[in-house]
């Protein structure tokens, strides 16, 4: 059952009533002819160039009005900006006829609604570069009435900040808040720099399944569904970690994916059961090659976002120039807890924790553990760029040995403002070594860790074709907008944030 009807939305659906009785179209057909944006007309006009702005066509969103009787100022909001629009009676109402202008702009147009202008570009004695209409069209009535934002030379005084509201209502919150639309235009450039980056090197974006028989390539608890036709159950997936390294064992030798994921687990300020995973494989390198082309890749898109490698989230400025610190993760627990764990079993790790008062349970091993360890001291210390280097074996099911370090892996994880934005290794190709860690992975499960590793039988069997000396990583896309934007939260940069049913009265 939706809500009653506001005393405002009931007033707006009486003005429609008499729109259309005065035989007006308040939703007409979609073609509206555009010359020019609000942005265009304010950086381009000029005294030299006014002749080409004798005659625009615009359209937009009415965000304020000033009455002033005959005539009235209107401030007009496109995808592009706001410009002001100024309309008199007499030109959009020549000779007796001023219906138009008295009954359908004065009393039935409100804030909100959708209009076209045409006109000529003059400026005001104030200097603000408007339009000077001399017809408009409406193109939409809004029947909700828009948040009020007030706002003084460009200056916002109470921006809608209601968290409920802002993600709820994104389309509204877009309409009304300065800056959020600049947040995800920003986001799309930095897609775009990531893509041009990987197509200029030779990388190849392919599609891989969102539907899959084994939650693979990744350790997370995964949504569950069913396919009726096959009649079988399906996960969504949590990464697309197997299915683009089949694509190299198939002869492609560097391909990418933008891959929408999904991981039934908690919400936070960076976390979300849906979101985005850039992964990227290439064959005959390895991490060490990964991580210099990870500083790059950061470095460049950095520069192409907002035109610095500097960029403030909240009280930090963080620094994507290259290169990038490399610290062993045994290194940074025994800096950040004074342990030294590298060579403990599972009971020494358990007496660690319980020393450092991080909570566990029985279902975890080693690699848990020592994950719990860093992430609860350590990982939050990170502020710069830092790569944490040489995993052990038993975090990594999916990574190489060490080709030097006994029981360590030749993997990285890189840390920003205290938060792990990109994992990446050498890819283990030994079908042998990939079947037993994966029954290890199996006894996790059996333990009780729900976030363990199926067996991908079909992975294996590909593996046993044969898959080149490989390089993957994967790079937390929102967590990185969140810092190219200077966003806190993941819901900010997330269009649509996932979000409890709205209780309906």
């Amino acid at each position: 059952m939706h809500a009653p009807l506001s005393e405002q939305e009931l007033l707006r659906r009486e003005k429609l009533k008499e729109i259309e009785a005065m035989g007006i179209d308040p939703f007409p057909a979609p073609l509206f002819e555009i010359t020019h944006t609000a942005k265009e007309i304010k950086d381009q006009f000029n005294e030299t160039t006014k002749d080409a702005f004798a005659n625009v066509s615009i359209a937009g969103r009415i965000m304020s009005v000033r009455d002033m009787g005959k005539a009235n100022f209107a401030l007009l909001q496109d995808a592009s900006g706001r410009i002001q629009a100024y309309i008199r009676r007499d030109d959009i109402c020549p000779g007796e006829d001023k219906i138009l202008y008295d009954n359908l702009w004065k009393k039935l147009i409100d804030l909100g609604d959708i209009i076209g202008i045409k006109g000529y570009v003059f400026t005001t004695k104030t200097g603000e570069t408007s339009i000077h209409a001399t017809s408009f069209t409406l193109l939409t009535k809004s029947l909700h009435p828009l948040p009020v934002v007030k706002e003084k030379e460009g200056e916002v005084f109470d921006a809608v900040s209601d968290l409920e509201f802002k993600y709820r209502q994104r389309y509204a919150d877009l309409i009304v808040n300065p800056g959020v639309r600049d947040t995800f235009v920003k986001i799309t450039k930095m897609k775009n720099a990531i893509r041009a980056f990987l197509n200029e090197r030779g990388g190849l974006e392919v599609d891989t399944p969102v539907l899959q028989q084994i939650p693979g390539g990744a350790t997370a608890r995964p949504f569950i569904t069913h396919h009726n036709a096959l009649d079988i159950p399906l996960y969504m997936r949590i990464a697309n970690e197997l299915y683009l390294k089949r694509l190299i064992v198939g002869g492609f030798e560097w391909v990418y994916e933008f891959s929408r994921n999904f991981r039934n687990e908690g919400m936070d300020r960076t976390h979300n059961p849906e979101f985005t995973i850039l992964e990227f494989y290439v064959a005959y390198k390895d991490y060490l090659w990964m991580m210099e082309t990870t500083e790059q890749l950061l470095e460049q898109t950095a520069m192409a976002t907002n035109g610095s490698t500097s960029v403030l989230v909240g009280d930090k400025e963080i620094n994507f120039k290259a290169p990038y610190a490399r610290v062993p993760i045994f290194e940074a627990i025994k800096t950040h807890t004074g342990y030294d764990v590298s060579n403990m079993d599972e009971e020494g790790l358990r007496e660690v924790c319980k020393a450092l008062h991080i909570p566990v349970d029985n279902s975890m091993g080693k690699g848990k553990l020592i994950d719990e360890i860093f992430g609860s001291k350590c990982e939050h210390t990170y502020i710069q760029p830092t790569f944490i280097t040489d995993y052990p074996v038993e975090m990594s099911p999916l990574t190489k040995k060490h080709r030097s370090k006994e029981g360590l892996v030749e993997r990285f994880e890189l840390m920003i403002n205290g938060k792990e934005i990109a994992n990446a290794d050498s890819e283990l190709n030994d079908p042998i070594d990939q079947r037993n860690r994966f029954e290890e992975q199996v006894k996790l499960q059996e333990r009780g860790d729900d976030e363990a590793m199926f067996i991908d039988y079909d992975f294996l069997r590909a593996l046993e074709y044969g898959m080149p000396p490989t390089a993957g990583i994967g790079i937390g896309i929102e967590r990185l907008a969140m810092l190219l934007t200077g966003q806190v939260s993941i819901q900010d940069v997330l269009l649509f944030p996932q979000m409890r049913p709205e209780k309906q009265d």
